[in-house]
């Protein structure tokens, strides 16, 4: 599985972003992560393979938005109502086992980032 993350950039407080990850291969539950300058990676949000099932981390719920598109073998992060906190570098994931959503060791394959910068 190659996953290519994209349509990160820079927008201002209060803007909007949507990220989309590419899959080739066999498609699984899937997951966005995000890395901020001098933190461990963290857990944003997850769907299941149908996109029946969502998960989101409490920092972005109410904001963010995970769906996905099988016949296109693509997910994608909404991402409303930015703030300076949001800024990081964005991650997808595949999750062949299906569990361990918010759980990074869990996911199997990963993209390779796309940034996010939120300006105030």
């Amino acid at each position: 599985v190659q996953l290519q993350a994209s349509g990160g950039g820079l927008v201002q407080a209060g803007g909007s972003l949507r990220l989309s990850c590419a899959a080739s291969g066999r498609t699984y539950a899937m997951g966005w992560f995000r890395q901020a300058p001098g933190k461990e990676r963290e857990f944003v949000a997850a769907i299941s393979w149908s996109g029946g099932m969502t998960y989101y981390a409490d920092s972005v719920k109410g904001r963010f938005t995970i769906s996905r598109d099988n016949a296109k073998n693509t997910v994608y992060l909404q991402m409303n109502s930015l703030n300076s906190e949001d800024t990081a570098v964005y991650y997808c994931a595949a999750n062949s086992g299906g569990r361990g959503w918010g759980t990074e060791s869990r996911y199997d394959y990963w993209g390779q980032g796309t940034q996010v910068t939120v300006s105030s």
